[in-house]
């Protein structure tokens, strides 16, 4: 038994040597009138004592640790090393977002607050901050109204979001899967799969898409995989809430009835914003032409 702990005292030893080696004294460095060594630069002890218990010999034995200043320099150092590995983290999921560019530069601070989308903006942003409980609940939203109106800007606004804290989101649209699910049913497996890794998955434009009987299918497919993994999804749409409640065509009622279970509805309204903005340029443009240099 003393052989044991002999052994487990040595290790002792040793440890408190190699941290002695890896925190050496430095240029500037001073002992103090009780003997402990001090950092000549923020004068906080380099030691301090370590009683030893009988069983490994007892008395007391002066080991090195940090000072302040290098403590704080390490806690930074480390702090750096999270951001920098959480940039990757975040650039990757970015990377494999399938947003577009446009859409990456979509952010709450650059959202153009107008009294028609004001309210929009706020349940946007809250739905963002409290994305825990969403997920918890499978609680999806679906955006609804004109073109122009802002939809998909406020998906992607919610996803950027969601991205820079580091949360898996995949932005596309019906007409870019369904191009994808053309082969064989493996790769549609591979496909759902791989969105369904996403904790958010935000669709845009439904029902661009060409409504026949496979597109529709895989439509629903895609729309039913979220609800059984019970992993939220947004979607955008230009069609009336009345048009996809109202439709007597089963093959479109089911999917808008999986829909209608998981989704919040917001309307979208006021003015077209692509549309206000193609004015304004118009009007700059136009000044610009018309006017004469001095």
């Amino acid at each position: 038994m003393m052989s044991e702990f002999s052994g487990i005292g040595n290790t002792l030893d040793v440890i408190i040597t190699n941290a002695a080696d890896m925190n050496p004294q430095e240029d500037g460095d001073y002992r103090d009138e009780e003997g402990f060594l001090c950092c000549g630069k923020c004068h906080t002890r380099r030691e301090f004592l370590l009683d030893m218990p009988d069983v490994l010999g007892g008395g007391v034995r002066k080991a090195r640790v940090l000072c302040k200043c290098r403590s704080e320099a390490r806690d930074a150092e480390e702090e750096e090393k999270r951001k920098k590995e959480k940039m990757g983290i975040v650039h990757m999921l970015k990377t494999k977002s399938l947003m577009d560019d446009q859409a990456k530069a979509a952010t709450f601070v650059n959202f153009q607050k107008i009294k028609q989308n004001a309210k929009n903006l706020q349940l946007c942003l809250r739905y963002a901050e409290h994305f825990d409980a969403m997920v918890e609940k499978n609680q999806g939203l679906l955006f609804y109204g004109d073109v122009g109106t802002g939809k998909t800007f406020a998906a992607a606004c919610i996803a950027n979001y969601l991205l820079d804290s580091s949360v898996p989101v995949v932005m596309t649209s019906f007409v870019k899967l369904l191009t994808s699910m053309q082969g064989f049913k493996e790769d549609e497996d591979k496909l759902i799969s791989h969105l369904n890794r996403a904790q958010l998955l935000i669709i845009d434009d439904l029902g661009a898409e060409r409504g026949t009987d496979f597109a529709l299918e895989k439509v629903y497919n895609v729309v039913d995989s979220r609800y059984r993994a019970r992993l939220p999804i947004i979607l955008t749409t230009n069609l009336t809430l009345k048009e996809m409640r109202e439709t007597t065509d089963i093959r479109y009622s089911r999917i808008y009835d999986r829909i209608f279970e998981v989704c919040y509805p917001m309307q979208f309204a006021g003015k077209a914003w692509r549309k206000a903005e193609a004015a304004r340029r118009f009007d700059e443009m136009k000044t610009f032409l018309e006017g004469t240099d001095e």
